[in-house]
Protein backbone atom coordinates (compact mmCIF):
# COMPACT_ATOMS: atom_id res chain seq x y z
CA UNK A 1 0.00 0.00 0.00
CA UNK A 2 1.34 3.52 -0.88
CA UNK A 3 -0.01 6.80 -0.93
CA UNK A 4 1.71 10.49 -1.33
CA UNK A 5 2.39 10.83 1.86
CA UNK A 6 3.23 6.66 3.39
CA UNK A 7 5.11 3.81 1.83
CA UNK A 8 5.10 0.08 2.87
CA UNK A 9 8.13 -2.03 2.07
CA UNK A 10 7.95 -5.58 1.67
CA UNK A 11 11.34 -7.01 2.00
CA UNK A 12 14.84 -8.94 3.99
CA UNK A 13 16.22 -8.40 6.95
CA UNK A 14 18.58 -9.62 9.27
CA UNK A 15 19.29 -13.13 8.29
CA UNK A 16 17.41 -13.39 5.36
CA UNK A 17 14.40 -13.20 7.53
CA UNK A 18 11.10 -11.65 5.99
CA UNK A 19 10.45 -7.98 6.84
CA UNK A 20 8.08 -5.23 6.52
CA UNK A 21 9.37 -1.38 6.59
CA UNK A 22 6.26 1.02 6.68
CA UNK A 23 7.78 4.89 6.43
CA UNK A 24 6.24 8.17 6.47
CA UNK A 25 7.41 11.16 4.01
CA UNK A 26 8.75 13.14 7.03
CA UNK A 27 11.41 10.54 7.81
CA UNK A 28 9.43 8.18 10.30
CA UNK A 29 9.53 4.93 10.13
CA UNK A 30 8.78 1.05 11.65
CA UNK A 31 9.80 -2.13 10.90
CA UNK A 32 8.25 -5.45 11.27
CA UNK A 33 9.33 -8.76 11.33
CA UNK A 34 7.06 -12.03 10.24
CA UNK A 35 9.36 -13.77 12.65
CA UNK A 36 6.95 -13.27 16.05
CA UNK A 37 5.14 -10.34 14.10
CA UNK A 38 7.34 -8.37 16.08
CA UNK A 39 8.03 -4.47 15.73
CA UNK A 40 12.10 -4.13 15.73
CA UNK A 41 12.24 -0.33 15.31
CA UNK A 42 10.08 2.86 15.07
CA UNK A 43 11.83 6.00 14.45
CA UNK A 44 11.20 9.84 14.22
CA UNK A 45 11.26 12.04 12.33
CA UNK A 46 14.58 12.70 13.11
CA UNK A 47 15.58 9.37 12.43
CA UNK A 48 16.34 8.41 16.22
CA UNK A 49 15.49 4.90 17.54
CA UNK A 50 12.55 4.44 20.09
CA UNK A 51 12.71 1.40 20.27
CA UNK A 52 15.60 -1.00 22.26
CA UNK A 53 17.12 -4.40 20.28
CA UNK A 54 19.51 -5.57 22.63
CA UNK A 55 23.57 -6.24 21.03
CA UNK A 56 22.24 -10.01 21.13
CA UNK A 57 19.40 -10.53 19.32
CA UNK A 58 19.87 -12.98 17.11
CA UNK A 59 17.87 -13.19 14.90
CA UNK A 60 17.29 -17.24 14.38
CA UNK A 61 14.40 -18.56 14.66
CA UNK A 62 12.44 -19.83 16.97
CA UNK A 63 14.16 -17.97 19.23
CA UNK A 64 12.48 -15.12 20.01
CA UNK A 65 13.51 -11.32 18.51
CA UNK A 66 15.16 -9.87 22.36
CA UNK A 67 14.11 -6.43 22.13
CA UNK A 68 11.43 -4.25 20.08
CA UNK A 69 7.35 -5.31 20.84
CA UNK A 70 6.99 -8.38 21.50
CA UNK A 71 3.45 -10.11 20.85
CA UNK A 72 2.78 -12.63 24.19
CA UNK A 73 0.00 -14.90 23.40
CA UNK A 74 -1.64 -16.69 24.74
CA UNK A 75 0.46 -16.54 27.67
CA UNK A 76 2.07 -13.59 29.33
CA UNK A 77 4.70 -13.65 31.96
CA UNK A 78 5.20 -17.24 33.53
CA UNK A 79 1.81 -18.33 35.04
CA UNK A 80 0.83 -21.85 33.28
CA UNK A 81 2.29 -24.91 31.64
CA UNK A 82 3.62 -22.68 29.01
CA UNK A 83 6.73 -21.12 27.65
CA UNK A 84 7.46 -17.74 29.28
CA UNK A 85 5.27 -15.20 27.28
CA UNK A 86 3.33 -18.09 25.26
CA UNK A 87 4.51 -19.10 21.70
CA UNK A 88 3.75 -16.43 19.45
CA UNK A 89 6.54 -14.35 19.45
CA UNK A 90 8.40 -17.81 18.15
CA UNK A 91 6.24 -18.60 15.52
CA UNK A 92 6.09 -17.32 11.91
CA UNK A 93 3.45 -14.56 10.97
CA UNK A 94 2.11 -14.14 7.63
CA UNK A 95 0.39 -11.38 5.86
CA UNK A 96 -3.18 -10.98 5.46
CA UNK A 97 -3.66 -9.59 2.14
CA UNK A 98 -7.47 -9.73 2.43
CA UNK A 99 -7.81 -8.71 6.20
CA UNK A 100 -11.68 -7.96 7.43
CA UNK A 101 -12.17 -4.25 8.21
CA UNK A 102 -10.36 -3.12 11.35
CA UNK A 103 -11.75 -0.57 13.90
CA UNK A 104 -8.90 2.02 13.00
CA UNK A 105 -8.98 4.66 10.38
CA UNK A 106 -6.16 3.60 8.00
CA UNK A 107 -6.93 6.15 4.76
CA UNK A 108 -3.92 8.37 5.84
CA UNK A 109 -1.61 5.50 7.36
CA UNK A 110 1.15 3.11 5.85
CA UNK A 111 0.23 -0.39 7.42
CA UNK A 112 0.48 -4.08 7.40
CA UNK A 113 -1.87 -7.20 8.38
CA UNK A 114 -0.23 -9.85 9.87
CA UNK A 115 -2.13 -13.20 11.15
CA UNK A 116 -1.31 -16.32 13.15
CA UNK A 117 -3.30 -19.25 13.34
CA UNK A 118 -2.95 -22.44 15.31
CA UNK A 119 -1.05 -25.48 14.16
CA UNK A 120 -1.53 -29.33 14.83
CA UNK A 121 1.72 -29.47 16.73
CA UNK A 122 1.02 -26.52 18.88
CA UNK A 123 -2.29 -28.26 19.82
CA UNK A 124 -0.78 -30.77 21.60
CA UNK A 125 0.74 -28.09 24.09
CA UNK A 126 -2.10 -25.67 24.11
CA UNK A 127 -5.41 -28.07 22.99
CA UNK A 128 -7.02 -24.55 21.19
CA UNK A 129 -7.40 -23.75 17.75
CA UNK A 130 -7.62 -19.70 17.30
CA UNK A 131 -6.63 -16.80 14.96
CA UNK A 132 -4.80 -13.72 15.92
CA UNK A 133 -4.60 -10.83 13.85
CA UNK A 134 -2.64 -7.54 14.29
CA UNK A 135 -2.17 -4.66 12.36
CA UNK A 136 0.76 -2.61 12.66
CA UNK A 137 -0.07 0.81 11.73
CA UNK A 138 2.22 4.51 11.32
CA UNK A 139 0.26 7.17 10.90
CA UNK A 140 1.42 10.47 9.34
CA UNK A 141 3.04 12.34 12.04
CA UNK A 142 5.00 8.95 12.84
CA UNK A 143 2.59 7.61 15.74
CA UNK A 144 2.55 3.48 15.65
CA UNK A 145 -0.74 1.81 16.70
CA UNK A 146 -0.71 -1.89 17.20
CA UNK A 147 -4.28 -3.28 16.97
CA UNK A 148 -4.93 -7.68 17.71
CA UNK A 149 -8.07 -9.50 17.36
CA UNK A 150 -8.09 -12.68 18.75
CA UNK A 151 -11.00 -15.16 17.19
CA UNK A 152 -11.69 -18.64 18.94
CA UNK A 153 -11.86 -21.13 15.74
CA UNK A 154 -12.44 -24.43 18.26
CA UNK A 155 -15.13 -26.34 15.95
CA UNK A 156 -16.62 -27.67 19.29
CA UNK A 157 -17.35 -24.04 20.08
CA UNK A 158 -15.71 -24.64 23.32
CA UNK A 159 -14.06 -21.69 25.01
CA UNK A 160 -10.51 -20.78 26.43
CA UNK A 161 -8.66 -18.43 28.39
CA UNK A 162 -6.00 -16.74 27.53
CA UNK A 163 -3.20 -13.54 28.67
CA UNK A 164 -1.95 -11.26 25.58
CA UNK A 165 0.47 -8.14 26.11
CA UNK A 166 2.48 -6.06 23.86
CA UNK A 167 5.50 -6.60 25.56
CA UNK A 168 7.76 -2.97 24.43
CA UNK A 169 11.09 -2.28 25.19
CA UNK A 170 11.38 1.33 24.85
CA UNK A 171 14.69 3.24 24.28
CA UNK A 172 15.80 5.23 27.47
CA UNK A 173 18.51 7.78 27.31
CA UNK A 174 18.66 8.52 30.96
CA UNK A 175 16.55 6.37 34.02
CA UNK A 176 16.63 9.30 35.99
CA UNK A 177 14.23 10.81 33.50
CA UNK A 178 11.88 9.01 33.28
CA UNK A 179 8.47 8.85 34.65
CA UNK A 180 5.52 6.35 34.32
CA UNK A 181 1.91 7.72 34.89
CA UNK A 182 -1.42 6.86 35.58
CA UNK A 183 -0.94 3.37 37.65
CA UNK A 184 -2.22 4.47 41.21
CA UNK A 185 -4.17 1.83 42.93
CA UNK A 186 -3.05 -0.84 40.32
CA UNK A 187 -2.26 -4.07 41.85
CA UNK A 188 1.13 -5.41 40.57
CA UNK A 189 2.91 -8.42 40.86
CA UNK A 190 6.22 -8.04 41.98
CA UNK A 191 8.98 -10.28 40.19
CA UNK A 192 12.49 -9.43 42.57
CA UNK A 193 10.11 -10.83 45.86
CA UNK A 194 8.83 -13.86 44.41
CA UNK A 195 5.79 -12.28 42.59
CA UNK A 196 4.37 -10.94 46.28
CA UNK A 197 1.13 -8.94 45.60
CA UNK A 198 1.16 -4.88 45.90
CA UNK A 199 -1.19 -2.07 45.53
CA UNK A 200 0.41 0.98 43.61
CA UNK A 201 0.07 4.00 45.81
CA UNK A 202 1.99 6.41 43.56
CA UNK A 203 1.02 9.09 41.25
CA UNK A 204 3.97 8.28 39.03
CA UNK A 205 6.51 5.79 39.32
CA UNK A 206 10.44 6.35 38.81
CA UNK A 207 13.20 4.32 39.23
CA UNK A 208 16.89 4.06 41.20
CA UNK A 209 17.36 0.93 41.07
CA UNK A 210 16.40 -2.37 39.34
CA UNK A 211 12.81 -2.76 38.52
CA UNK A 212 10.29 -6.21 37.30
CA UNK A 213 6.65 -6.24 38.15
CA UNK A 214 3.95 -7.18 35.91
CA UNK A 215 0.85 -4.90 36.37
CA UNK A 216 -3.17 -6.09 35.79
CA UNK A 217 -6.05 -4.07 34.74
CA UNK A 218 -8.48 -6.45 33.53
CA UNK A 219 -7.84 -8.46 30.83
CA UNK A 220 -4.84 -5.99 29.90
CA UNK A 221 -1.60 -7.05 31.61
CA UNK A 222 1.68 -5.45 31.43
CA UNK A 223 4.84 -5.28 32.72
CA UNK A 224 8.14 -3.25 33.59
CA UNK A 225 11.77 -4.27 33.80
CA UNK A 226 14.52 -2.08 34.57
Amino acid sequence: MASENVYVEHCKGVNGLDKVILREIRGCSAEVYLDGGQVTSWKNEFREQLLFLSSKATFKPPNAIRGGIQICFPLFGTIGSLEQHGFARNRLWSVDRDPPPFPANTSHRAFVDLILRHSEEEVKIWPHRYECRLRVALGPGGDLMLTSRIRNTNTDGKSFTFTFAYHTYFSVTDISEVRVEGLETLDYLDNLKNRERFTEQGDALTFESEVSVDFHKQAYPFSWSF
